[in-house]
């Protein structure tokens, strides 16, 4: 019988749904990046997280390897193209977590436009400042989202309710006006308008640090930047000297840079400790995607995808 690793923390469903199609099922959420690429010449399938980097020398021992299935959505962590040459499949599942990531980034907003996170801090100190924590109503502001693949939409459908003014980019896919949503042919009508921007994009050479210096220079009034889809989208260094003059009145980020406090240079730990003392900030440790919900819902999808791909008429 054909073997699958699954390398991280997964629905019982999807352990389940892969036995019933044939397959036995190795479950070690722990293994380390090093010990996978060990072992990855026993198996025909692999189920994968951020920790396990598909790259050239992991895939160069995967002899057998017919499938990889990735937990979400970011696909930087393989290399396509060796994959591809290689005859293996790969699977990602950003239908699973994308209404979970959506409701995240409305939930960072709501808070950065209501003060929430100083007003509940000055609460329990039994400070009670109501003027100074008074908020801002998002009705009537500019709301501009990059990137439309599978987080944007469901993003736009959640701020429907918000009466806000949607106006949308995205690089690489056609999108039809509909909804109430405006789209844009590149970014200067979001960089001119929009009171808020987030992002939801993938991570490649064009939307690496596309949050910079010059991009917030071009952008005609102060905004709120929601960041919920990959951490190098934006250069922080540039982020945090935006937020000191003003020119980015908030932001909510979900992912950084260098995800892994234990491993900081001390130039990443001056720029995050300046970043942890800003009150107009909202962080949270990419958990944007990180529901109940979609982990039932990521391992449907892959195993519905697995369905479909015709791997299964040779077991």
């Amino acid at each position: 019988m054909k073997k699958v690793l699954i390398t991280d923390d997964v629905h019982p469903s999807l352990i389940e749904g892969l036995r019933t199609r044939n397959y036995v099922v190795e479950y070690m959420p722990e293994i380390s990046l090093s010990d996978t690429i060990s072992i990855i010449d026993a198996y025909e399938g692999i189920v994968i997280n951020s920790k396990i980097k598909a790259h050239q020398a992991f895939l160069s021992r995967a002899d057998k390897l017919e499938f990889i299935a990735r937990l979400g959505s970011g696909l930087e962590i393989i290399d396509l193209d060796m994959a591809a040459e290689k005859g293996i499949q790969v699977f990602s599942a950003p239908e699973g977590n994308c209404n979970a990531v959506a409701e995240h980034a409305v939930g960072m907003l709501l808070c950065l436009f209501n003060n929430l996170l100083q007003a509940d801090s000055q609460v329990r100190q039994e400070i009670w400042q109501r003027e100074r924590n008074r908020g801002r109503e998002l009705g009537g502001l500019t709301v501009g989202i990059i990137g439309y693949g599978h987080t944007g939409p469901s993003f736009a459908a959640k701020l429907a309710g918000f009466d806000v003014n949607v106006l949308v980019y995205d690089r690489f896919k056609p999108i039809s006006a509909a909804n109430g949503i405006s789209v844009c042919g590149d970014l200067t009508r979001i960089q001119n308008e929009a009171d808020v921007i987030s992002l939801h994009v993938s991570l490649n050479e064009t939307s690496h640090h596309m949050i910079n210096s010059e991009f917030i220079d071009a952008c005609h009034k102060p905004f709120v930047l929601i960041n919920t889809s990959r951490g190098k989208a934006v250069k922080l260094q540039d982020l945090l000297e935006g937020l000191k003059t003003g020119k980015v009145s908030g932001a909510g980020l979900d992912v950084f840079e260098n995800e892994k406090p234990s491993t900081f240079t001390e130039e990443e730990k001056s720029l995050y400790s300046q970043l942890y003392r800003l009150k107009q900030v909202v962080l949270s440790p990419h958990i944007a995607g990180w529901t109940l919900e979609s982990k039932k819902r990521i391992a449907d999808v892959l195993l519905t995808k697995l369905d479909n791909s015709g791997l299964l008429k040779n077991i």
